[in-house]
């Protein structure tokens, strides 16, 4: 047997070991070492991650989707930091749902992430612009609210929008966005001017584009200023 192999077949029996043969040569007690260290780093990382979701789904079945993660999936990057980007992949790609998990599960999880990805990232606060420290977000359930004493079945009629961003303290900060500011948040995360994302949004939804249109989209801009989310072009 080759090297290779050898280390293929050692790397299922760790993410299998119920559904794959001892390797020669390595006794039971010796791959059990491995097979739960291995599992338990994972776990570790991804139950850190994600405590309301593991709050929520209680410890059973927690165990059950952190054994099927870590079978299945075939991570593409080898950062222990990544691991929690892994499984929100896995979620939405090949996670098998069993009938009582929560119908918010994946939105949860990715809100979870979302702190956890900004806390990490070496993207820095620019001198003008949007900051890409900034994510405008929107979900079907109202996931900031969602915990162990609060599990909606039936997601509200209208979206829910927020904002998540690291101010110049390094603290990750949460805000919830009105429809307008969503989309005013996206157009200028995309780098469109302050004025002309003002113009056409008002066009868009039949709005007079006259002063207290303005002063109350200066005054949002102004918010996003002083929060560390927007910083203005002169001609902003």
């Amino acid at each position: 047997m080759s090297g290779v192999q050898l280390q293929r077949d050692f790397a299922a029996r760790i993410r299998q070991p119920e559904a794959q043969a001892l390797l020669p040569g390595i006794s039971g007690e010796r791959m059990a070492i491995y097979e739960e260290l291995f599992f338990n780093n994972v776990a570790s990382l991804v139950g850190g991650a994600f405590p309301v979701l593991r709050g929520i789904l209680g410890a059973e079945r927690w165990q059950r989707l952190l054994r099927a993660f870590f079978a299945e999936h075939q991570a593409s990057t080898p950062y222990f930091l990544e691991i929690s980007q892994e499984f929100i992949a896995w979620l939405q790609q090949g996670y098998h749902a069993e009938p009582d998990d929560p119908a918010f599960m994946l939105e949860l999880a990715h809100y979870e992430w979302v702190e956890l990805a900004l806390d990490v990232s070496d993207a820095q606060l620019p001198e003008r612009g949007w900051s890409p420290l900034a994510w405008p977000l929107a979900y079907r359930w109202p996931v900031q609210m969602i915990g162990a004493d609060h599990c909606p079945t039936q997601p509200p009629a209208e979206p829910t929008c927020l904002l998540v961003w690291r101010d110049s303290q390094d603290r990750v900060r949460f805000m919830q966005l009105a429809p307008f500011a969503y989309q005013l948040a996206l157009r200028l995360q995309a780098g469109e001017p302050a004025v002309r994302a003002q113009l056409e949004l008002a066009t868009a939804h039949g709005l007079a584009a006259d002063r207290a249109y303005f002063d109350n989209a200066r005054a949002l801009l102004d918010d996003w200023q002083a929060r560390d989310i927007w910083f203005p072009h002169s001609e902003d």
